[in-house]
């Protein structure tokens, strides 16, 4: 490996911990522990629906933020994850996704912080699929892995990494 495919390995790998330390404070940190209040869905789809058929601004804008948050949150790591790992099947890189959503959802219910629902994984699973087909979708249309390497490391570079940056040290985030 030269030195600039080394450079560019240490930059991606570097943006990928910013954005794993941003979903840790993101699905962790920033929230408070109601321990007396711990909420748990296992029937799918049923939040979806309720904040679907919600009646009032409040609850239609917080179920917006929500669904498009557990979707969008989780499309970095579907995209970086075929990037980064030797094994680029889509099933395996699911799986990844499925287990992470899942461990988080676990120690959400343990801990008291948000709530723990089986809707939350489907929809951070959606977002980890849209990830991987963005992924798919580059190298079909630059036909070389060290093209959409090349694309996506200039894509973090510019917009990824500030983001990140931005909202892990300015922003207080509170969820």
């Amino acid at each position: 490996m030269n030195k600039r495919e080394r450079i560019k390995t240490v930059f991606l790998y570097g943006v990928f911990i910013c954005y794993i330390l941003f979903l840790i404070k993101i699905l962790l940190l920033s929230r408070i522990s109601h321990s007396e209040l711990r909420s748990i869905n296992l029937i799918p789809f049923y939040s979806i629906t309720e904040y679907i058929s919600g009646k009032t601004a409040n609850l239609k804008k917080f179920a917006f933020s929500n669904l498009v948050g557990n979707i969008v949150i989780f499309i970095p790591l579907g995209t970086y994850l075929p990037l980064l790992k030797k094994d680029k099947r889509v099933i395996t890189n699911l799986l990844f996704i499925f287990i992470v959503s899942l461990l988080v959802e676990i120690i959400q219910g343990l801990l008291g912080i948000g709530a723990s629902d089986i809707d939350d994984i489907i929809l951070n699973c959606l977002g980890g699929w849209v990830g991987i087909l963005g992924y798919k979708f580059l190298l079909l249309l630059l036909r070389d892995e060290k093209k959409v390497r090349t694309a996506i490391t200039i894509l973090s570079a510019i917009v990824g990494l500030p983001v990140l940056l931005y909202l892990l040290f300015m922003v207080r985030l509170r969820l």
